[in-house]
């Protein structure tokens, strides 16, 4: 029986082999020959609509792009669908390479004009200190005035078309009507002077009549010099921006669009859905597609060289801080200067616009016969003495959002000229053996690779550019146009060694440290600025002082705090010797004055 049953059970046994055999032979045929991965390639990057992926591969297909011999998986309609994936793709791809830089520029444009406006802030304040506490006569009528010149030198700051010296000597003759009836003859009828026709003549004739001295000149060309280059620094972070914007917004030709579409999803026509291109052939594309962005690195390296420049001018030695700190001290010395020759100026003011008629009876600029001598501090009454210097909070806060600034600005003084590159990085492409070519899969790429720039890329196999992208040759002359203006406007910038630009006493090496000589190193975190530190005195003994002091009133302080995503905002104390010296200085300018 057994006998019997084995011959059955071997034939049995050979059918159902024979059959899996069979059956798997038909799975394998199916697969070789089924564009499954490439419709779950085509889904996955959401390349367009799924019914457009065949099931199975097609042999007389008309394609556009990815033509090659053999059955393709591969539609015309598909074709369409991978131009427009591949450059949402690649415009993303862009964009998350530009953001950071984008981010950089906006951000510190924003802490910059913070600071701008805070620096704003306490020097009126400290100026209607002055003149509540020492000028109360004034104080009232002077106000719509004070507001009116930090207005517009605010909007000065912001790229507005004003200027500062006529801003300046605006106030000034708006003050002079003020002083002249209230500090220089205070027992004159006020309401008749301030008439309008009086008022005016005051007004006309101030300049002429130099009630205050030299001090509005001065006043207006320290103000003028240090504002200039935070004016121009806002400017051109601002221009900068807009050539982001055209960056990341750039159309593509027609035949860089072909190019893509070869390199990224014509290996999916023929069922290669995971070969990644070659490094070489992948560089060929990219500096095609990217050549007129490419013509940017030039002017965008003497941007960047620019930005350096003027954030040194500004920020540098406390320009601007010293520059706004100075306002309350010009305009008290101009009052004082008033008050010393207040006879020679009311003698010259009767002739020239008259007490009884308030007519003035002669429009020559006559000008009284006064010696313009120095205002000191033996000359002062106490109520006029300098208040307390610039709070220490302010110190290195402008000159360490520089530093921070230019220091991540060096990444990317060649992000045009690297940015083909950097597409071509990662993930993206495969840089040993077994990738694809636009044509077939290689061990590598043996074409030729061209350099960036327009000029290369008659050389480029694989990208042909006929023309530049018109609105990148835009973008690019307007840069160059900023550039050559800017330098006109300060033709000093240039001049400026590499010392001074990696800021008082650096080196290259140290560059990077958190603080410098002319920051203040200010200590971060809350309640710090109240910690105390050792200076050294003439004779070598230590002495202890308390960093920090009272603000005007109804003044903060403590700077805003300035985050910026890519640094940090606090500093340290390094060297406080520094920050003494410049202190004292300060003191010693307004004892002598």
């Amino acid at each position: 029986m057994s006998r019997g049953i084995c011959p059955r059970v071997n034939s049995c046994g050979s059918f159902w082999i024979l059959s899996a055999v069979i059956f798997a032979a038909n799975v394998i045929a199916t697969d070789a020959y089924s564009c499954h991965e490439v419709r779950t390639a085509f889904q996955l990057r959401q390349v367009g609509p799924l019914h457009r992926v065949p099931e199975t591969p097609g042999t007389d297909v008309d394609l556009l792009v990815c033509k090659h011999p053999g059955p393709s998986c591969c539609t015309r309609k598909m074709e369409e669908s991978y131009q427009l994936a591949v450059k949402r793709e690649t415009l993303h791809n862009i964009q998350s390479y530009s953001y950071e830089l984008e981010h950089l520029i906006s951000g510190h444009s924003d802490a910059f004009q913070d600071m701008f406006q805070y620096l704003l802030s306490f020097s009126q304040g400290h100026l209607s200190s002055l003149l509540e506490g020492t000028y109360s006569s004034l104080s009232r009528h002077t106000l719509p005035h004070v507001n009116q010149l930090f207005s517009s030198l605010s909007l000065y700051l912001r790229g507005a078309n004003v200027s500062v010296e006529v801003s300046v000597h605006q106030f000034f003759n708006n003050l002079f009507p003020l002083v002249y009836t209230r500090v220089i003859n205070p027992g004159i009828d006020g309401s008749m002077m301030m008439g309008n026709e009086m008022g005016d003549c005051l007004r006309m004739i101030r300049q002429d009549v130099n009630p205050f001295g030299p001090y509005p000149a001065t006043m207006a060309q320290k103000l003028a010099g240090a504002l200039g280059a935070g004016r121009q620094l806002g400017l051109a972070l601002e221009e900068g921006l807009e050539v982001m914007n055209a960056t990341e917004n750039l159309s593509m030709s027609k035949e860089c669009v072909k190019g893509l579409v070869k390199m990224v999803y014509c290996s999916h026509c023929r069922g290669l859905t995971l070969i990644k291109p070659c490094v070489g052939y992948c560089l060929n594309v990219m500096r095609g597609c990217l050549a007129s962005v490419s013509e940017l690195d030039q002017p965008w390296r003497r941007y960047t060289s620019l930005l350096e420049q003027l954030t040194h001018a500004m920020a540098g030695h406390h320009s601007l801080e010293l520059a706004l700190l100075g306002v309350r001290e010009h305009v008290n010395k101009a009052l004082l200067y008033a008050q010393l020759h207040g006879p020679l100026i009311t003698a010259t003011v009767d002739k020239v616009c008259g007490l009884s008629t308030g007519e003035p009876t002669s429009m020559q600029p006559t000008s009284p016969e006064v010696t313009t001598s120095t205002v000191t501090s033996s000359s002062l009454p106490p109520s006029a003495a300098p208040s307390q210097p610039l709070p220490e909070q302010w110190l290195g806060q402008l000159a360490h959002l520089r530093r921070e600034f230019l220091m991540y600005l060096q990444r990317y003084k060649s992000f045009f000229a690297a940015l083909p590159e950097m597409l071509c990085e990662g993930e993206n492409v495969v840089d040993d053996s077994t990738c694809w070519s636009g044509d077939e899969v290689v061990e590598s790429y043996t074409g030729r690779v061209v350099g960036n720039g327009l000029h290369a890329q008659r050389q480029n196999p694989e990208v042909k550019v006929r023309s530049p992208n018109p609105t990148l040759a835009e973008v690019k002359e307007r840069l160059e146009r900023f550039n050559q203006e800017t330098q006109e406007t300060f033709p000093k910038l240039g001049q400026m060694d590499a010392r001074d630009e990696l800021g008082s006493g650096e080196t290259e090496e140290s560059s990077t440290t958190d603080c410098d000589d002319e920051d203040g190193c200010q200590a971060s975190g809350d309640g710090q600025d109240q910690t105390s530190h050792t200076e050294t005195s003439s004779e070598g003994k230590p002495i202890e002082r308390q960093p920090g002091g009272g603000s005007p009133r109804d003044n903060p302080s403590k700077p805003p705090s300035v985050k910026v995503i890519g640094g940090s905002a606090s500093a340290c104390w390094a060297r406080p010797w520094s920050l003494a010296l410049l202190l004292a200085a300060l003191c010693l300018q307004w004892t002598l004055f």
